[in-house]
This record gives C-alpha cells, sequence and structure tokens, in this order.
C-alpha cells in the first residue's frame, strides 16, 4: 500500500524540485516519444533484455544495441570500447573523499559517437544498462547538439534524460552521487549533486507515474527495497497535492485531479 491517506512533502530539496521540474518540462519540448508520453517503461526483465549474457565483448554489444533502441540512437552509429584500468590509482579530494572514477564515457567521433566501458563495470547487468542508458543519453543531448557540455547541469540533465527515455529504474537503483562532487545550486548555498541523488530521483519517477495514470504503477515492484519510500513519499506528494510546474495534460490531469 502507497499510503495515500497520510499527507507527504517532496523528498528534494527546493533547489532540486524546481530544476527538476523545469528540466522536465524542457525534456518534453525536445522529444515527442518518450516514457511520459506513452512509450514502454524499460523494465530488468527479460521481455526487455532476451539475449544472455555472460560479460563477453559479444554479448556486451547486443546489450548495448537494445539500450539504444530503447534510447532512440541508431545502433550502427555508436562505437563500443571496452578498456581494462587495472592498477589505476583512486584520487581523493581535499577534504579526503574518493573521488569516482567513470563506468562509461562518451566522445563524438566524426558522425558515430563512442561509448568506452570499463570491463571491471561489466557486472552486474543491471547497472551495465544504466551506464549505457547514460553515455546514450549524451549522444542524445551532446551529440544532437541539444546542449553544450560546459551547462552546469551537463550530468545531472543526462541522468534525467535516462528517466525521461524510459530506463530510469536502472539508474535509480544504483545511483552514481557522491560528497565529493557537491557544488551549489547557482543563487542558493543549497548543494548541488553533480549526478541525481535518490530523492531526486524519486521525484523524477513520480512525474513519470503521474503522467501515465499509475497511482500504483506496476513497474515500481522493479524499485530495490531501499529507494522504494522515498518513491512512494514523491507519489504521494503529487497525487496529493498536484504541487508541480511540470504538469499532465488532458484526460490524464482530469483522473488525476478526481
Amino acid at each position: 500500500m502507497f499510503g495515500f491517506f497520510r499527507p507527504s512533502s517532496c523528498p528534494c530539496d527546493p533547489a532540486a524540485k524546481a530544476w527538476l521540474e523545469k528540466r522536465l518540462r524542457w525534456l518534453s519540448e525536445q522529444f515527442e516519444d518518450s516514457a511520459f508520453s506513452g512509450l514502454p517503461v524499460v523494465l530488468p526483465t527479460r521481455h526487455f533484455f532476451p539475449d544472455p549474457y555472460d560479460g563477453s565483448q559479444a554479448s556486451v554489444r547486443r546489450m548495448l544495441d537494445r539500450v539504444c533502441r530503447y534510447m532512440d540512437v541508431e545502433p550502427d552509429r555508436v562505437v563500443l570500447k571496452l578498456v581494462s584500468r587495472a592498477g589505476k590509482v583512486e584520487m581523493v579530494n581535499d577534504a579526503g573523499r574518493y573521488l569516482p572514477d567513470a563506468a562509461g564515457t562518451y566522445r563524438p567521433s566524426g558522425e558515430n559517437s563512442v561509448i568506452t566501458i570499463d570491463r571491471a563495470d561489466l557486472d552486474p547487468p543491471i547497472n551495465l544498462v544504466g551506464t549505457m542508458a547514460h553515455e546514450l543519453a549524451h549522444v542524445r543531448l551532446l551529440g544532437e547538439r541539444r546542449i553544450k557540455s560546459s551547462v552546469f547541469d551537463n550530468e545531472l540533465l543526462t541522468d534525467l534524460t535516462v528517466v525521461f527515455m524510459g530506463l530510469g529504474i536502472f539508474l535509480a537503483n544504483s545511483p552514481r552521487a557522491w560528497h565529493s562532487q557537491l557544488s551549489k545550486w547557482p543563487g542558493t548555498t543549497l548543494n548541488k549533486p553533480e549526478y541525481m541523488t535518490a530523492p531526486m530521483y524519486a521525484y523524477a519517477l513520480a512525474h513519470l507515474a503521474w503522467f501515465r495514470d499509475e497511482p500504483r504503477p506496476a513497474w515500481a515492484k522493479h524499485l530495490l527495497w531501499h529507494f522504494r519510500p522515498e518513491f512512494r513519499q514523491a507519489l504521494r506528494y503529487l497525487w496529493q497535492t498536484g504541487d508541480s510546474s511540470f504538469q499532465p495534460t488532458g484526460a490524464v490531469r482530469e483522473r488525476a485531479e478526481r
């Protein structure tokens, strides 16, 4: 039970809440087809990933091709490179916190895109899907020249694009926010993460359920147990208050308001 009878609050701080609503609206203007407009929510099931996976380059390539299709990227224009970074030196910041090393990277190469993935991060495959989706979101944003890499919310927006396209469960179950990467939201004293946090994923996915008129979305059972309370909180908040500048329209909004 989601406990709609209990009052709820937004799990995000005000700056993160405002940013999410603004960027979700921006994404809706950029992409006509998305999970918000009716495309399937991609799940960690055999229905969406029927190919056998053993960590080999061939199986990784097959998985990447499927994620490309879910992200509406042409697979033939994506080059996959697997690298080994054995013996890499771990860095720390001035506060002694470890700096994360990217599980994957994206770079343009002529008309193609090169996605590089560390062999150490090929398992578990559910995390690998999230890495692939994140890098392919760079293709949709940077590769298609929708944003510049210098924008202050580059990585945050890349994460949110994954949610918007229907693969948010994979990132929500393994968020990449590190304390060593905190800065400040512009014009505030509130901490801004480099990547989306669990409360931010909860609020974004709650919007997805709200727009799809799903007060108890079946796909929520695929969220890990430690993430579900924040998701339920965000879902209750939207259905109880409707307090978002990014609103569902038409029949979906009418049903949500009843």
